[in-house]
């Protein structure tokens, strides 16, 4: 019985952790049409080679959740960029409520396989925003496609790519865990002969 709740235990553990974990590894690989997350970017930037020859348009979508009241939307329908420039791009939010509401957004890029040379600099996404009631907001995107995407052979026919966010109603008492990140732990419950004599 103690494997099984131990092991009990563990798959709640884990399945808890997955959020952020899958986030991590996304991002690192750009897996799934997630967006890499650009690491040392001004210096990958600077030296970067823009190719002149290759032109793409990428097209702005913003949805959110059936929970969620805010207005969300793309300013700009597209922009069109070569892989190594880099672009900003904005997103407008506004509650038009009369409580204040907090959100928070997911992202992905379509074709997937395209994720991997979509390189965000600066992006609102996976942190909390609070809108106040009527607050409406400008929300930038800065991002470059990386110049190895002309050099990829599954990349020749793509001329348009997809970023597409979703905001979500969030709770500010819920938390996920941070991965490496330490945790206190709770007390252990008292033996069940203390917890019967407490009764």
């Amino acid at each position: 019985m103690m494997y099984v709740t131990a092991g009990g235990i563990l798959m709640i553990g884990l399945a808890y952790a997955a959020i952020p974990l899958y986030k991590i590894f996304c991002e690192a690989t750009g897996a799934e049409g997630i967006i890499k997350t650009a690491k040392d970017t001004s210096a990958k930037v600077e030296t970067m080679k823009k190719d002149e020859a290759r032109r793409i348009t990428v097209h702005f979508t913003a949805d959110t959740a059936s929970n969620m009241q805010w207005n969300f939307r793309p300013q700009q329908a597209a922009i069109e960029l070569s892989p190594g420039e880099t672009a900003l791009a904005f997103y407008t939010a506004k509650n038009p409520t009369n409580h204040p509401i907090l959100g928070i957004a997911t992202y992905n890029v379509v074709p997937f396989e395209a994720g991997l040379y979509f390189n965000k600099i600066q992006c609102f996404c996976f942190e909390e925003q609070r809108l106040n009631p009527h607050e409406e907001v400008d929300m930038p995107v800065f991002f470059y496609i990386d110049p190895d995407f002309s050099n990829d052979p599954r990349m020749e026919g793509i001329k348009d790519i997809v970023l597409s966010y979703t905001f979500f109603e969030s709770k500010g008492d819920v938390a996920l865990p941070q991965p490496f990140q330490k945790h206190q732990r709770l007390p252990a419950p008292p033996p069940p002969q203390q917890q019967q004599a407490q009764s």
